[in-house]
């Protein structure tokens, strides 16, 4: 499908592209005739940090011309990526059912269903269009698929997208409170809504013939989670969603971020990271004397500092080892793992009541 472009749609495109490029590393951003070398002389990249170097295995396949990868998973079952987000899809004999709509693919995934679709006969037309949860970095393409496709998530999306009122994003017309059955030309989906983890509304999509689980924002195959524990509001939740996923019968997993698909394996190292790193926090909450952080800022009344600094250094504390253990094993283990630890550590104060030095008064 064509794409009309204008001066500051070609500027946004050129920047997802050199995105994908980095995600690719620099061979790809070479291929990509070297975008990224105009962007990095503007942000100065001399005085840029430098992290360690990313596993070949986090990698995913190269995208093509239009910036996208699209994949068979198992029969009827496919995958989009841009290298940082990703959606899936089911061909029918009824037409596609889309789960997710990330803006930065964009128009691509019409092209990527209208590629796949062609080549197999089945009919093009998105018919359904089911929401992972409701951030519009993942369903912000909505629209693009007009006003008459089924949209479905849970009830706590459709009240979510309601209060944002976001064009982009319409609110699904058929919601569910915990389970929901997608039935389509002969295919399945299996929706389930297993508490409040990333999201109060974020959901388990599993396709049971092709063995595949969509879960969004919790696994990230290859790669620690992002910054704050992919800025997840139920830190308790997102923890044990871990357990809900490899409770599912799954070969495949699509976790909707960077480039490439899961495995149990990729999950089972998740897990163990986060539990490494909580451990790492409640031994740390444990031995990291605040003394010095009162005596610094006591005297100011100055409270705020107090708890930034002693944070800071807990934090600091709890992801040095974790980022000596997982460098190598875990892309960007050294990019997120302090702030990761961070919203652990606070989680362990305000949602386990492991108050450290700031318990009940004597």
């Amino acid at each position: 499908m064509p794409v009309q472009s204008d001066a500051p749609g070609t500027r946004r495109r050129t920047f997802l592209t050199a995105a994908a490029a980095a995600a690719l590393g620099p061979t790809a951003a070479a291929l990509l005739g070297g975008p990224l070398a105009s962007m990095a002389s503007a942000a100065n990249a001399d005085n840029l940090p430098d992290f360690a170097p990313v596993p070949a295995e986090a990698f995913g396949p190269a995208l093509n011309a239009d910036g996208y990868f699209v994949g068979q998973i198992d029969g009827n079952l496919y995958w989009v990526t841009d290298s940082v987000y990703q959606a899936m899809f089911l061909t029918t004999r009824e037409g596609v059912v889309l789960v997710d709509a990330p803006p930065t693919i964009g128009h691509n995934l019409l092209r990527a269903i209208a590629s796949v679709t062609h080549a197999s006969g089945m009919p093009s037309k998105v018919t359904h269009l089911v929401y992972s949860h409701s951030h519009a970095d993942h369903i912000g393409a909505s629209s693009l698929f007009g006003t008459d496709v089924v949209r479905i998530g849970h009830r706590e999306n459709r009240r979510l997208l309601l209060r944002d009122n976001d064009p982009n994003r319409p609110p699904p017309s058929v919601t569910f409170d915990e389970r929901h059955v997608l039935e389509v030309g002969g295919e399945q989906l299996q929706l389930a809504f297993h508490g409040p983890n990333h999201t109060p509304d974020n959901i388990f999509i599993y396709a049971p013939k092709q063995q595949t689980l969509m879960v969004v924002d919790v696994v990230m195959p290859g790669w620690i989670p992002f910054k704050g524990l992919a800025v997840s509001q139920d830190i308790p939740g997102w923890i044990s969603a871990h357990d809900v996923v490899l409770g599912y019968a799954w070969q495949t997993l699509v976790g909707g971020h960077l480039g490439r698909l899961g495995s149990r394996a990729d999950a089972e190292l998740q897990k163990q990271y986060v539990a490494d790193l909580q451990a790492s926090a409640r031994a740390t909450m444990a031995s990291l004397d605040p003394t010095p952080f009162f005596q610094k800022y006591g005297s100011s009344g100055n409270s705020w500092a107090i708890f930034k600094a002693y944070l800071d250094a807990a934090s600091q504390q709890a992801a040095d080892p974790i980022v000596a253990k997982y460098t190598g094993k875990l892309a960007a283990a050294d990019v997120f793992t302090f702030d990761n630890a961070y919203v652990l550590f606070e989680s362990l104060r305000i949602d386990a009541g492991v108050l450290g030095p700031f318990g009940n008064h004597p």
